[in-house]
């Protein structure tokens, strides 16, 4: 297989249960297989996409000092401007040769979450920037909420488990700017090989090559969507509480060839996370004596804290 299944979303949302059926069906076998689709009929339209990444261009191409302005220390890089190479992958010491902006939950001043999540951080030299990321980042989210219950359905849950755990959920939508390459880089690449975080993640921005998969053979697959699809994959989380019926798959991003170093690339990852007390506590009907529990007992709170130390965006 060169390439990763295509599935949509609009047969989950028809009225029609065998179309809603073969969706959660595909779905399902995708994320068991290889842990990877491409996803079509999702929330974002054209004109949203377009202006968003119209936006991004935009912050990434300001002086260095004014995008410094907007590092905020002390949270992690969980909300504002993160450096060039300041990220690493699990296990690496070289930094991704990456600069990003997290935009993160959106919550009323009341919620039980708002003490927990640092404010979004505002652009003031672009006053269209924060407005369309945030609607973006509700469109990615309202996606992502039909995708976890069709994912219930497959895992045999009621379809709306996630939802409690999804909505406020600590998810980050994550603008990222691979510079050109300047120099020959050593040990380096654009994103080193990894696995997501997180339950899911809806990735704007893989319509070119450069992001691969990992397939159960070794094999890297180069993971390229149509222009209206987005690129859905399973993160840890998920697989953990599924004790890895569900596979996050690990995936990266390769540096271009020579003659394109000279050129930058943008992509769009939306990171869906639970609020921090859902329990990622392997699920009773993903354990068997095939399967034996994998994983002991932990909150979504402390594995993401474990995981931003193994990163280098939180210290020790």
């Amino acid at each position: 297989m060169q390439n990763i299944p295509s599935v949509d979303l609009r047969d989950f949302l028809s009225d029609n249960p065998e179309r809603k059926q073969k969706f959660v069906n595909e779905i399902g076998s995708a994320f068991e297989n290889i842990g990877f689709v491409a996803l079509k009929g999702h929330f974002l339209d054209d004109q949203l996409v377009d202006e968003l990444y119209g936006e991004i261009r935009n912050f990434f191409a300001l002086p260095l000092e004014t995008k410094h302005k907007y590092e905020i220390p002390g949270i992690g890089g969980q909300r504002g401007y993160v450096s060039f190479g300041k990220e690493h992958a699990k296990g690496r010491k070289e930094g991704d040769l990456k600069e990003f902006w997290h935009f993160g939950q959106y919550v009323d001043k009341d919620s039980r979450w708002a003490s927990e999540y640092p404010d979004n951080v505002e652009v003031t030299e672009l006053p269209r920037f924060n407005v369309v990321g945030k609607e973006a980042y509700q469109k990615l989210e309202k996606t992502g909420v039909y995708v976890l219950r069709a994912l219930a359905l497959h895992l045999g849950l009621d379809e709306f488990y996630f939802d409690e755990y999804a909505k406020e959920g600590n998810s980050i939508l994550r603008p990222i700017h691979y510079p050109p390459i300047t120099s020959e880089p050593e040990n380096a690449i654009r994103a080193a090989a990894h696995g997501d975080i997180n339950l899911i993640t809806l990735l704007m921005g893989a319509q070119g090559k450069g992001l691969q998969v990992q397939n159960h053979n070794g094999d890297w697959i180069d993971a390229i969507a149509q222009d209206d699809e987005l690129v859905i994959n399973v993160g840890d989380m998920l697989s953990r509480h599924t004790n890895n019926k569900l596979k996050s798959t690990i995936h990266q991003v390769v540096n271009p060839p020579r003659e394109l170093w000279g050129t930058s690339r943008y992509s769009i990852p939306f990171f869906m996370h639970p609020v921090s007390d859902m329990r990622l506590d392997c699920l009773e009907n993903c354990i068997d004596e095939e399967n034996p529990k994998k994983y002991e007992d932990i909150s979504a709170g402390e594995f993401l804290h474990e995981r931003l130390v193994e990163l280098g965006l939180i210290k020790k």
